[in-house]
This record gives structure tokens, C-alpha cells and sequence, in this order.
């Protein structure tokens, strides 16, 4: 028709300046030629032994622990290249034989890493674009005013550093076979391939790389990038896909392919309850389960290994329905498919846990026989990037259990970095325990997008109960913290507090409406702190500048001087435990026990007995989860097949003094004991 089109290429590779800009042509095959883990892939295809899964095909099973993290906070650098670096560093350490800091233990004795989606995402949704072609100075212009390019015989492109921030799941599905430039210290891939290879080698032995795979969804930003035959209708998100066409199934597996391929051993897949289509003779929508085996299905290749990885599912079907909490079995997808090591995400892990508010565990207890019968192929842990999320959004109204710490921020610290809770996910449940990275550092966490121009305001007014739960008077007048809501006014804790206080009400009752939002606020007696007169460009500079601080507060770096030696040290006990008994991660047999001691009397202790299945090793497990003291003899306890003899104590809660070795105990809120004995 005579005029220009951009033809974007969403099975890119490489997109220096993200989804909305060229594609760079790259060479895939010379990365994976000199990758520096091929001696860690050809070991994994001569151990497992081409009679594992058939064809030559090596299936990866479980491993024993995971670390999830989010890369833009999880080293001060913030790069894929800055976290290969960290742990390049922590191996040399050890290799040397250095006592380890606090903030290295705690990345130290995982299994795998998980890392938070690393696919390109949404861009500022009223620019600065990071690839924009200027206006030509002869150019005819057409009757939009735009530059009509057949005129020129040459354009400049303007470019600007891709430097967006995002907790990874805001996806346009375009270029997910790439990774995210604001990731990247070189705009390239291969830094996530040199992250795989510090993993890989790692000298205590190989840990294992997972990826987290966002096709559930595609914002609305995804209209400008692909052709409307990827889409299926709008959603809560933006934009269900469809996934029965079959060209956009073909490519959206490729996708996974591609992306695989860069080194992953194992792939999440986020918000599998919503793969859905519509079934038109039956007038319902469907879960696509067909769709999921096919990414179970997926063959990758990684220096000559044909491998499929193994598969973790986030599956709270029937979510959203109202009583999902109640209805949903978290085993939907593992009923389904063929293969034993098919994993999901178990009811402790999933959204929706409080474990500082009072009765939590007792309330519980349903969801904690269902880890104890079949949790084998569940992920355990209550700490992750949903649930730590949440936990700041509680409102400190409701009955908070106060044991936890003297401030909200100390409660919130030690909810999600419990000890006894440790002791409980590690020394006791089946299936693979899970730590997240700003929980384990005691770090602030929330939810983080800058892109937003319309409903900026709106999201910030969700997160302001992050200044009760993750801000205190401590922390908020350090320099390097919340510089730009300071610049504009916010020169203290408590005036942003008010300010914040009054935002959640003012968006509700208003129906969003930003020029009534202002003006009330410009009303308000005594005024405000912050940029007065407000009006909706200036709401938005304060919600972006919000979105900005808090990325940066949120960075684990700022935190590491805060950490406990002594908690760090049992946390990584507590790994290396369940290390050294893989075994613990089946479901309880005959002849194990669990259960809370009875009468409660103030306080929730919990109980396990398990033993190894060759029979040569029992391990007991006793902490208190919440409440009041507990006067007890863990080996005298009331608890089926417990036998008090032979008993030694290999792991204690760190308000436990070391002196304990045995005998009757005081057990606090949150502290615990486990004993092993030979049999």
C-alpha cells in the first residue's frame, strides 16, 4: 500500500534495546561452542545413561533445594554478569578455604537457583522509547505529520539504555526466547550462559539453573508487537493467548526451546491455571493441560546433551474462583502427566500465607497432612516472591503474633525467615524446600514496575503498607534510601506516611479518578508534605518516583550488614541437613509420625518422627511454631513408634544456647530441636 511497517521478530535471540526494537543477529552456535560448563553437560548425559528417558534423551529429576531470586536486586550491580561474578567469587572463597560472610552464607548450600523471569518486558508506557528513529530534516511529511521514510535516504536512530525495572512477569511474549537488556551489562546473552557455567562448576559441586517461564499471559503492550492471531481475548492481566492455534503453539515452544537452551536444567511455569481455551460446545472456558504436557515434552540441546528439564508448575486451579483457597488440590497437573518427577507449587508456597499471624499453623493443619501424605512432588517453603509480597500488604490491625519481634518490621523479618519454620520445611516435610533470596537477606520486597503511566498511582496505592511492614524510622533518613521521594518533599518518614495513608482511600472513593485524587489533596488540612499544588502529572512523578526508591531499597546489597552470623550459620545447617538426606524428601511411611502436641495450651509445637527408608537412620524433629513456652523433653514426648533411647542432637534454633545437648527444654515461639539416631 506504499507505506512503512515495522516487522518485529518475536523469536529474536538478542534484543539489546529490548522487544520494540530491531533484532540483533547472533551467533547462538559459537556461545554454546565456548561454554564453559560443556564438561558438566557431557557428565550429565554419560551418568544418566541413554536408557533413561529413551532416544538418548536425559531426563533431569529434583533437586534437593532451591534459591529463588530476582536478579535486578539480587547483587549490588544488579546484571546477570554481576551475580555470575558474585558467585565466581563465593567458589574462589571456598576453594580457598575462607570463612564465609554472612552475606555469602546465604546464597551458599542451594541445590539450584531459580531465577525470576528474565524475558524482556514491558517498556515505559508514555516513552522515552530506548529505539526511536529521528526525524528526518528533509522529509515529506504525511497527513499524521509523521516523517514519510520513502523520501530519505537515510534515518538516525536514537538510542537510550534499556532501564526499566520489573519483577519479571509484565511479558509481551515477543522476544522470550531473548533475555531482558535491562539485565545486561553487555546487552547480550551470553551473560546468562556465563551465569549457567559459575553454576555449573561450582567446586562444592553443580547447582543447578532453573528459569521461570511467563506464557500464561501477555500484557497489553503485547497488541503492538504480534499479530492478533496470537490472542485469545483480554484478561486480568492484559491479554489471554491462543494457545489452539496452532502456529502460535508451535512458536511459543520454540520459544521455551530457544531459551532453554542457553543452560537451563530445570523450567517453572508460571500461573499454569491459566492455560485455558474456550470450548464452544460446551459454552466453558477449559485448562489446556495438552498444552502443558507439550512443554513438558520439549527436547533441548546443550553441548551435545539432549536432555528435558525438569518441570515445576504453579497450578492453584480453580483460582480465580473465590473459594480457590479452599477447592484447590495443587495437584492437578501432576495427576496428569505421565512423568514421576512433575512438580507443583504446594499450598504453603502458593500466593496466599500469613505465617505471622496467630493460629496460622493450627489453621493449617489440613494443608499440612496433605504435604505429609503426598508433598513428595511439591515445592515447599513459605517464602517467595508472592508470599513475602503479601505479607506486606496485611493489614498490622489483625491479631500479629508480637513473639516475632518488637517492630513490624523485625515481625515481617523473622515470618519469613523463621527458624522453626526452617527446621520444619528442611528436617521434616516431604518434597523440595524453597528460600527466597530477600527473605533469607531480610531485605524489603514488593511489588516493582516503573513502566506505568495510566494506573502507576493505583498500583503504588496497593503497596503503601510497605511503610509500616518494611520502613522504619532507622532506615528511611539514610542518604542512600528514598532519595528521590526526599527531592520531592517527602523529608521524613512520617510525612510520606500521612501522605500515603490518605492515597489508598482517595483512589477508592474517587473510582480513580487523578483530578479529584489532586484537588482533594491539595484540600487537605494541615497540608501535605510532598510537591504541592498536586495534579495528575505530579501524582504520577510521586508514584514513579515510589516504583524507583523502592527498587533500589528492595536491593539485597543495602541489607547485607544487618544479617545474624548465627542465623545465617544455622540456615545454611539446615541445607546442608537435608543434603545429606535426600531421602527425606518422599512422602511419610509407615511407621512415621507427625502431629502438634496436645493440649495446645498457648502455643502450637509440632512434632515429626521419620526414618530412612534402608531403616539405618531415625530423624526427630520438635519445634514450637508460634505461642507460648513450651516445658518439654523432646525425647520423652507423646508421639506413636518414638523410642527415648540413643538419641543425639544435631541441629537447634539459635535462641537455643549452645550448651544444650539434650534433656528437658524451654521451647520459645519459633524455636525447635532436631535429633538423629542410628538404628
Amino acid at each position: 500500500d506504499g507505506d512503512w511497517h515495522r516487522v518485529f521478530d518475536p523469536m529474536a535471540s538478542s534484543l539489546p534495546y529490548g522487544t520494540f526494537a530491531p533484532a540483533e543477529v547472533y551467533d547462538l552456535d559459537a556461545v554454546q561452542t565456548g561454554r564453559g560448563d560443556r564438561d558438566y553437560w557431557r557428565a550429565l548425559a554419560y551418568e544418566a545413561g541413554e536408557d533413561r528417558c529413551g532416544s538418548g534423551i536425559v531426563k533431569q529429576g529434583p533437586a534437593a533445594n532451591i534459591l529463588q531470586l530476582h536478579v535486578p536486586t539480587a547483587t549490588s550491580g544488579g546484571t546477570l554478569a554481576s551475580l555470575a561474578r558474585f558467585y565466581e567469587r563465593l567458589a574462589r572463597h571456598l576453594v580457598e578455604g575462607r570463612e564465609l560472610t554472612p552475606e555469602e552464607q546465604v546464597y551458599s548450600a542451594y541445590d539450584a537457583v531459580q531465577l525470576l523471569p528474565v524475558e524482556p518486558t514491558t517498556v515505559y508506557e508514555k516513552g522515552p522509547a530506548f529505539f526511536a528513529i529521528q526525524e528526518p530534516v528533509q522529509a515529506e511529511d504525511t497527513e499524521a505529520g509523521e516523517p514519510d521514510l520513502r523520501y530519505v535516504d537515510e534515518v538516525t536512530a536514537v538510542l537510550r539504555r534499556p532501564d526499566t525495572t520489573n519483577w519479571g512477569y509484565d511479558v509481551v511474549i515477543a522476544g522470550s526466547a531473548a533475555v531482558s537488556p535491562t539485565l545486561l551489562e553487555t546487552g547480550r546473552p551470553d551473560e546468562l550462559v556465563d551465569l549457567a557455567v559459575a553454576l555449573h562448576t561450582f567446586p562444592t559441586g553443580p547447582i543447578r539453573l532453573i528459569a521461570d517461564v511467563v506464557y500464561g499471559h501477555a500484557d497489553n503492550q503485547a497488541l503492538n508487537v504480534l499479530d492478533s492471531e496470537w490472542f485469545a481475548g483480554p484478561n486480568m492481566y492484559g491479554q489471554n493467548l491462543d494457545y489452539r492455534n496452532p502456529w502460535v503453539r508451535a512458536l511459543l515452544l520454540e520459544m521455551q526451546r530457544r531459551k532453554v537452551d542457553l543452560g537451563f536444567d530445570g523450567v517453572r511455569i508460571d500461573g499454569a491455571q491459566d492455560f485455558k481455551f474456550y470450548d464452544a460446545e460446551a459454552r466453558e472456558l477449559r485448562h489446556d493441560d495438552g498444552y502443558l504436557q507439550l512443554m513438558s515434552d520439549v527436547v533441548q540441546e546443550v553441548a551435545g546433551c539432549r536432555y528435558r528439564p525438569w518441570m515445576i508448575f504453579e497450578d492453584g486451579r480453580p483460582w480465580p474462583e473465590p473459594d480457590w483457597e479452599l477447592s484447590s488440590t495443587y495437584r492437578a497437573v501432576i495427576e496428569r502427566q505421565p512423568d514421576d518427577d512433575i512438580f507443583q507449587w504446594g499450598p504453603l508456597t502458593f500466593a496466599h500465607n500469613t505465617p505471622f499471624l496467630y493460629g496460622f499453623w493450627l489453621r493449617s493443619w489440613w494443608r499440612i497432612r496433605q504435604i505429609l501424605e503426598h508433598g513428595s512432588t511439591w515445592i515447599s517453603g513459605c517464602a517467595n516472591h508472592d508470599t513475602l509480597r503479601r505479607g506486606t500488604q496485611v493489614s498490622p490491625e489483625l491479631t500479629i503474633n508480637t513473639r516475632l519481634g518488637e517492630t513490624e518490621l523485625q515481625i515481617l523479618d523473622k515470618a519469613y525467615d523463621n527458624p522453626a519454620i526452617k527446621m520444619l520445611t528442611y528436617c521434616a516435610f516431604p518434597g523440595v524446600p524453597m528460600d527466597f533470596l530477600n527473605a533469607s537477606m531480610r531485605a524489603a520486597w514488593g511489588f516493582i514496575r516503573n513502566q506505568d503511566d495510566r494506573y502507576g498511582v493505583k498500583v503504588v496505592s496497593e503497596e503503601t503498607l510497605s511503610l509500616v511492614w518494611q520502613v522504619d524510622e532507622e532506615f528511611y533518613p539514610l542518604a542512600a534510601n528514598f532519595k528521590r521521594l526526599k527531592g520531592l518533599g517527602f523529608e521524613t518518614l512520617e510525612e510520606l506516611r500521612r501522605f500515603m495513608d490518605l492515597l489508598p482511600a482517595l483512589v477508592e472513593v474517587t473510582d480513580y479518578d487523578l483530578e479529584t485524587i489532586s484537588s482533594l489533596i491539595n484540600g487537605v488540612e494541615p497540608p501535605l508534605a510532598g510537591p504541592l499544588p498536586m495534579d495528575p502529572p505530579t501524582l504520577k512523578r510521586v508514584a514513579r518516583a515510589w516504583m524507583d526508591d523502592m527498587h533500589d531499597y528492595c536491593n539485597v546489597h543495602g541489607w547485607a550488614n544487618r544479617l545474624d552470623p548465627n542465623q545465617t550459620s544455622y540456615n545454611v545447617a539446615v541445607r546442608e541437613f537435608r543434603r545429606a538426606r535426600r531421602w527425606l524428601r518422599g512422602d511419610l511411611r509407615e511407621g512415621d509420625a507427625f502431629d502438634y502436641l496436645r493440649p495446645v495450651d498457648g502455643h502450637a509445637v509440632f512434632a515429626s518422627l521419620r526414618t530412612s527408608p534402608d531403616g539405618a537412620e531415625q530423624v526427630l524433629v520438635v519445634a514450637n511454631m508460634e505461642g507460648g513456652h513450651a516445658d518439654l523433653d523432646p525425647v520423652h514426648i507423646d508421639l506413636p513408634g518414638l523410642d527415648p533411647h540413643g538419641w543425639y542432637l544435631q541441629l537447634r534454633t539459635p535462641n537455643i544456647g549452645p550448651d544444650y545437648l539434650g534433656g528437658p527444654i524451654t521451647l520459645t515461639d519459633s524455636s525447635g530441636v532436631v535429633f538423629t539416631r542410628g538404628r
